[in-house]
């Protein structure tokens, strides 16, 4: 009677160190649902796209190797040569192409557009699967290393969204907070910041074209989750440059090296309104054509180049009007490609701000994964290159200011021009 007492006085009446108890375990797994598993899905999809990333780069990179390679090799039959220019980035397309179209046809194009009306509440079919993931992700490192005109934000943001949604669907197995169809857009929002992030290694500019892709409404909680993920997959990203001996350490994708204590003078920014005010309406007249053979007409427009390298050849600190092309100096490397012995620098870029145009919009037609990022880039830092040598000219003494002389340095256009 006694042992029945007291374990009904026990029962009715528990003891406060098992309320304590119970506290501590549902607050443990109130962060553990709510916090960990946000942690988890985070740090995954970062390394995953940062993996995917710098295996596209270093694919495409390779596929362009290998393309400068054989141009190189045949430079003893230039019919031979002019053919092997031609085919292998048409074999590249094509079964970039084709392998969309079997796979999923949803991969075609940017796929931006599809995404914000995703994000906009209408379903589409087969957006967000794993079969677009891969047509995706093959279909844009062909485009890539055929060395045509096409970018990889657009698409690699598309890219990044399917991660996003593939990773909730696996997550949703361990835990039902990813089966919420209100998270849904949150984790869509966060693939498109990791999508930028890894691309360029800009988290914060990840996280602003999230803001810029929903528009209509941004939940504030998602600033933490898209700027951590974003940072995460940057990291990485640079980190495995690294490690492949691609980059010294830690830096921007594309370094430049122009003086701090006096970037540009008053007397500038007149030039700089200029490219300004023209890129604009020149940027939708996106055109291609098919004349970078450079032992052929590509010869005047630096077409041995491709698009990194151009970019980087356009910021160079060299002052190109001063050069001659039958005495370069050391340390020039690929920007002798825009020196030709009987042909003005001026007309070299010209003819390739001209023809970028035509190159540019003709890929935007074919129905593979491609943006239109890098290759606007590349017209506005050829178009800034083209002002910055014309001042150079015009001014070949460099600018007064207070009693010092300050030379003019043409790769600086070059950067307002990419950014505009």
């Amino acid at each position: 009677m006694e042992s029945y007492l007291s374990h009904t006085s026990s029962t009715k009446n528990p003891r406060p160190y098992s309320k304590c108890q119970d506290c501590v375990a549902r607050i443990q797994r109130y962060i553990v649902t709510k916090l960990g598993e946000d942690w988890i899905f985070l740090v995954l999809l970062g390394l995953t796209m940062a993996l995917v990333s710098w295996s596209m780069d270093y694919t495409s990179a390779k596929s362009l190797q290998a393309y400068k390679w054989m141009h190189r090799e045949l430079r003893g039959n230039v019919l031979i040569q002019y053919l092997a220019w031609v085919v292998y980035p048409m074999v590249l397309v094509m079964f970039a192409s084709l392998f969309c179209n079997i796979v999923a046809p949803q991969a075609i194009g940017s796929g931006i557009p599809e995404l914000k009306t995703i994000l906009r509440g209408v379903v589409l079919k087969e957006y967000l699967t794993l079969k677009a993931f891969v047509a995706k992700v093959i279909g844009l490192t062909a485009g890539l290393g055929s060395g045509m005109p096409v970018g990889k934000e657009g698409p690699f943001v598309h890219i990044a969204s399917i991660c996003a949604a593939v990773l909730s669907k696996i997550m949703s197995i361990f835990s039902g907070v990813y089966e919420n169809p209100c998270g849904y857009t949150d984790i869509l929002t966060v693939g498109c910041a990791v999508g930028v992030g890894c691309c360029f290694g800009t988290p914060l500019g990840g996280v602003l074209f999230s803001i810029e892709v929903t528009s209509t409404y941004f939940a504030v909680r998602n600033y933490w989750r898209g700027y951590f993920a974003a940072t995460f997959s940057a990291f990485i990203f640079r980190v495995l440059s690294v490690w492949n001996k691609d980059a010294v350490t830690i830096t921007a994708l594309f370094r430049t090296n122009f003086r701090m204590d006096f970037p540009f003078d008053l007397q500038e920014l007149p030039a700089f309104a200029i490219i300004g005010r023209l890129i604009y309406p020149g940027a939708v007249t996106f055109v291609i054509a098919t004349l970078t053979f450079p032992p052929g007409f590509g010869q005047f427009m630096a077409g041995e180049l491709m698009p990194r390298e151009c970019i980087n050849s356009l910021f160079d600190n060299f002052t190109w009007t001063k050069l001659s092309a039958t005495a370069l100096p050391p340390g020039l490397g690929r920007s002798s490609a825009w020196l030709h012995p009987d042909v003005s620098v001026f007309l070299i870029l010209l003819l390739f701000f001209v023809m970028k145009f035509w190159m540019s919009a003709l890929a935007m037609t074919m129905p593979v994964p491609c943006g239109a990022f890098m290759p606007v880039f590349v017209i506005g830092a050829a178009f800034g290159r083209l002002v910055g040598e014309s001042m150079a000219a015009w001014f070949p003494d460099g600018v007064h200011s207070d009693g010092t002389i300050y030379p003019i340095v043409p790769g600086g256009y070059a950067v307002v021009g990419e950014l505009l």
